[in-house]
């Protein structure tokens, strides 16, 4: 087997962000998710249910189908990990994820309104997200292995997620210049959507599964030719009841690593703040500021430009005053912003009254998601490089695993709250707002963990 240079190794691992980024951005934020609560709100008025209450319904379904996939990641990714720990071998099971990305997103293309299927296109889109999870995790655990020096990590982790934001602006604008119809019929540039997707199907806009897949199965070629796993001394083939001995040792032994055991619990809320403010940021401007899927794409393209700058920025920061100041920083800035949000409709912003028809709220939420894309991807590359710092490194995998589970263990919490409150209150505007009291609770918890560890020497 030729040697992959350190060089080549670095970079097949950043395509991994530049390939899988299309799910958050196209599927999860920007384009399905608001066109799946769209779709449904429309089918919801059309039997005869009010137009604020469908909104919040659909926005509650598509909770509650996130919530679903959340618990089956948080249920096996950590049994993964010691499994992937134990054999050595990683490869395999990205192999298996990347299918199921395929799989899943590729399949949203059945998902026309006129017999659409709420069950059936939360479960493809479920297995895509499940799929893209748990190859991120065990993507993620490569990371420790791309250098020597651990201060060099947080550039790396940075750049990578720099990179990966610029897959998903390019995608995101491939996806509105060139198939995704306006009001008008055409493109935002002026085109007839390619291939002549009938916009009467909305086929425009479903067309967006199997570009995901299409754009992920391209993409991951530099990562699966430039990566190769190091088998450890002792690992064996396949054993699920050591890896599950191993797993419940290091989950019995997390009170003896107080700053792990603060950090997973710290992280588990604010990144599942975060994740709220990504999921429902899209449906939340489509439904209550009255946009078009067209403007949240652009929406997501001014996001994800800030958040790959901003990644690319904080990696510079993380490398010199380590991960820790820029987690904080970020948590801080997040959790304004989603109280800001809260606080934007069309007639008001921070409960002043502005003139009816004033482009201002618009251009705040323009500004809101411009900071949400800074900050949330500055957040998360840091944050992989903390767990670098926290976790035992030689149960990284499995540490990732547990990273994933504190990621997903509460996963259900924010799409549930949100669900829940949008129900309870009737109003999408208001259904958000369980976000802001989760960034507090991570930033709280943030005070116990060691800016170098417990496994540090």
């Amino acid at each position: 087997m030729s040697v992959v240079s350190k060089r080549k190794r670095i970079w097949g691992w950043y395509f991994f962000d530049w390939a899988s980024q299309p799910y958050n951005t196209l599927l999860l934020t920007f384009i399905f998710g608001p066109y799946f609560t769209g779709t449904v709100t429309a089918n919801l008025i059309a039997e005869g249910m009010a137009d604020g209450a469908a909104r919040a319904q659909a926005q509650a379904y598509w909770g509650w189908g996130l919530a679903a996939a959340g618990i089956c990641i948080a249920i096996l990714a950590p049994i993964l990990g010691a499994i992937a720990d134990n054999s050595g071998r990683k490869l395999p099971w990205i192999w298996l994820f990347s299918i199921m990305y395929f799989v899943g997103s590729g399949a949203l293309w059945w998902t026309e309104p006129q017999n659409f299927s709420i069950i059936w296109a939360l479960f493809f889109f479920g297995i895509g997200l499940i799929g893209m999870e748990f190859a991120t995790i065990f993507t993620n655990s490569y990371l420790p292995d791309l250098d020597d020096d651990p201060a060099e990590l947080g550039r790396i982790s940075g750049s990578g997620w720099g990179f990966g934001y610029v897959g998903g602006v390019l995608a995101l604008a491939i996806m509105i210049a060139l198939f995704q119809a306006t009001p008008s019929g055409r493109t935002l540039i002026g085109f007839e959507p390619l291939f002549g997707l009938d916009t009467a199907t909305r086929a425009d806009t479903r067309i967006v599964g199997p570009l995901a897949a299409i754009w992920f199965a391209v993409f991951m070629i530099p990562f699966f030719l430039y990566t190769r796993d190091t088998l450890q001394a002792g690992a064996t083939r396949l054993s699920i009841s050591k890896s599950m001995r191993d797993l419940l040792t290091t989950l019995k032994g997390l009170p003896n690593n107080p700053s792990l055991m603060a950090y997973l619990g710290s992280s588990m809320f604010y990144r599942d703040a975060l994740n709220g403010m990504y999921t429902f940021g899209g449906i939340y401007a489509l439904g209550v500021l009255g946009w078009s899927i067209t403007q949240v794409g652009i929406f997501g393209i001014i996001a994800a430009i800030a958040g790959a700058v901003a990644c690319w920025i904080s990696g510079r920061m993380d490398r010199r005053f380590g991960p820790m100041p820029v987690i904080v920083f970020c948590v801080v800035t997040l959790a304004c912003v989603a109280l800001l949000i809260v606080m934007i409709t069309p007639t008001s912003i921070l409960g002043i009254s502005i003139a009816e028809g004033s482009a201002l709220p618009d251009v705040t939420f323009f500004i809101a998601g411009a900071l949400i894309g800074a900050a949330g991807g500055a957040l998360q590359a840091s944050s992989r490089n903390m767990l670098t710092r926290q976790a035992n490194p030689e149960r990284i995998t499995e540490g990732f695993g547990l990273y994933a589970l504190s990621g997903k263990a509460t996963s259900f919490l924010a799409p549930a709250l949100i669900a829940l409150t949008s129900q309870v209150t009737g109003s999408q505007r208001l259904g958000v707002s369980p976000v802001v009291g989760l960034f507090i609770i991570g930033l709280v918890l943030l005070i116990w963990v060691k800016p170098k560890g417990d496994f540090s020497k």
